[in-house]
């Protein structure tokens, strides 16, 4: 409920003091299955030795409804569920309602707590042991099939990034190594357009294997491990055709 959201009072003065009462969740589903408006059980309040006793009888028509077959007959949903009472104490609880059109109203404060409680009974036992033995089932299981199931997704042998991988794979294991002097040319004239390379574009342009391209880079580069152009390949200053920004300006300054 949003902390902006208006409220109905219209209908404090009319409403009446409701109860608060739990009751188990297959109750609950046995409710879910009545017909619209239906009437789903009846609760009895009576006295016994001056204190108050009230009991809720499901309907006979939904105990049996959703019922589930045994070898020694019909398991039933409990009728009979007697109230554990509870006072209110010091809080202060209500019970809103909201229309379709998002009004939310007051419909009454909360007089009495309960908790509703079936008998413990032979109907009740066999309840309880269906439960247990449903939860305790696996959520999953194998189950071998008698033909193959075409209509849903079916196993590839081979994903189409893989078969991309092994084919460049290939092709770069396919590179014959060139002659040292052909590598070295192509390399300087590389960087004379460049002062920076990383080694896939060296590969790229020499059409070289890595090991042993990297082999020649170490001879006649460097590698950058960190700074602007880090993770990439410059010519040794003995190599170079080019002089670097500090030696220009000391020639300019000389």
């Amino acid at each position: 409920m949003s902390d902006k959201m208006e409220v109905n009072l219209s209908g404090v003065k009319q409403s009446k003091g409701v109860w608060l009462v739990k009751v188990p969740k297959y109750l609950s589903q046995q409710w879910d299955k009545a017909t619209e408006r239906g009437e789903v059980g009846k609760i009895t309040i009576g006295k016994k030795q001056d204190k108050t006793e009230v009991c809720f009888s499901l309907n006979a028509e939904l105990s049996a409804l959703g019922a589930v077959g045994e070898k020694d007959g019909t398991l039933q949903v409990p009728r009979d569920h007697p109230f554990t009472m509870h006072t209110v104490g010091g809080q202060t609880m209500a019970v809103f309602s909201q229309s379709d059109t998002d009004e939310i109203s007051l419909e009454g404060m909360v007089v009495h707590r309960a908790e509703c409680r079936p008998v413990v009974n032979d109907s009740y036992m066999k309840l309880k042991k269906l439960q247990i033995e449903e939860s305790t089932k696996p959520q999953r299981f194998s189950q071998q099939l008698e033909r193959a199931i075409t209509t849903v997704f079916k196993p590839v042998a081979n994903h189409d990034f893989n078969v991309e991988y092994e084919k460049k794979k290939k092709s770069e294991g396919k590179m014959v190594r060139a002659e040292r002097q052909v590598v070295l040319d192509m390399l300087f004239s590389a960087f004379e357009k460049h002062q920076y390379y990383n080694i896939k574009d060296l590969v790229d342009i020499t059409r070289q294997p890595v090991t042993y391209l990297k082999e020649i880079m170490r001879e006649i580069g460097t590698y950058n491990s960190k700074g602007a152009h880090k993770s990439t390949w410059e010519l040794k200053p003995e190599y170079r055709h080019y002089q670097s920004a500090e030696e220009e300006e000391e020639m300019q300054t000389t």
